[in-house]
């Protein structure tokens, strides 16, 4: 991979320049916001886990903020690296925490995300309005079928789960729109991606604090 190679996929960039994108940078502050009022809400209790994710949350909104500036082959990966990395913890957490998985098991119910992921995308990439955001969509349908499993057992995590699927999927609507509506508004709708993915993270950290301090929590 050439590391410094151009990228320009979004309606707002307009030239490699460091500040070609300026709301789409800037907007990256809602990840940080989300970081730090989750920061001010976890510390304090023994939830080492949920640090870890608000330390990845505020690794998001840094990550974005390069790749909407530099715009090259390496920032994208410090964008995408971070959000893996929450995908996977935050799965990991679920399993241990919400379903009472051992820890391997836990751990390998998140790695299987991998191949759920290289099985289900390619479904939405197939269809036309969907293949712009392809991989996102298997979060949603995924975060969506832990609710219903979560239903009966921890019935308010499982809204909980079900209202970040809600607000993920306005999120991912919001960064499908950014090209096709390019001509209409030359701003882009990647900005507002920014805002509701920052809303979303924050509120399933949310979800699982107040799983974890309701005492739903199963045994570790």
């Amino acid at each position: 991979m050439e590391w410094t190679r151009y990228i320009d996929g979004y309606c707002e960039r307009i030239d490699p320049g460091y500040w070609s994108e300026p709301i789409n940078a800037v907007s990256n502050a809602s990840f940080l916001i989300a970081a730090f009022v989750m920061w001010r809400r976890v510390r304090g209790r023994d939830l080492p886990l949920a640090m870890v994710l608000i330390s990845i949350l505020a690794a998001i909104g840094i990550g974005s903020y390069l790749f909407h500036t530099h715009a090259t082959a390496w920032a994208a990966m410090a964008d995408v690296v971070p959000i893996g990395g929450f995908i996977l913890a935050y799965l990991f957490a679920v399993n241990r925490d919400f379903l009472g998985w051992p820890f391997w098991g836990a751990l390998a119910g998140a790695a299987a995300f991998l191949p759920y992921a290289a099985a289900v995308a390619p479904v939405f990439a197939a269809l036309p309005f969907f293949a712009i955001s392809g991989f996102y969509w298997v979060l949603p349908v995924l975060i969506l079928i832990y609710a219903f499993v979560l239903r009966e057992r921890a019935p308010g995590t499982a809204r909980g789960l079900a209202v970040g699927a809600a607000i993920l999927i306005v999120s991912i609507t919001l960064r499908s729109l950014d090209m096709p509506l390019c001509d209409r508004f030359p701003a882009g709708t990647h900005s507002l991606w920014h805002v509701f993915n920052g809303l979303m993270l924050g509120w399933m950290i949310e979800v699982y604090r107040r799983h974890m301090l309701e005492g739903a929590g199963a045994e570790r």
